[in-house]
């Protein structure tokens, strides 16, 4: 990789257990991008979740902060670059004109069904 490349992590924490639990599944887990490149990050739901899906970034030693809730709806202050789209249960974070200040995890939330995971 070259050293300008970035790398964002997409972190998937799903709870397993009562069987009416929403799955998120998330892809890629990792990867690997270079300055001004396009990342598209997917979050599948096994369920569907109506819209209410939200996406978050978390920076090293900060909390997470919500980037896009009910699938495109920017939180204020949020580049426009960040964009959020739906085709039944997938879900996608698009992000565009990468920097080194998109470093970080991302993570997709259900907010349809409790508990919401993650």
């Amino acid at each position: 990789m070259a050293s300008q490349g970035l790398l964002l992590g997409v972190l998937l924490m799903s709870l397993h257990g009562s069987c009416a639990q929403i799955v998120l599944t998330v892809s890629p887990e990792y990867t690997a991008v270079s300055p001004g490149d396009t990342a598209i990050i997917s979050c599948t739901c096994s369920s569907d979740v109506y819209g209410y899906l939200h996406w978050y970034q978390q920076k090293p030693g900060q909390p997470p902060k919500l980037l896009i809730y009910g699938t495109s709806t920017r939180q204020p202050g949020v580049p426009e670059r960040f964009s959020g789209s739906r085709s039944g249960n997938n879900y996608k974070l698009t992000i565009t004109g990468l920097t080194k200040d998109d470093i970080a995890h991302y993570y997709c939330q259900q907010g349809y069904s409790y508990p919401f995971t993650q």
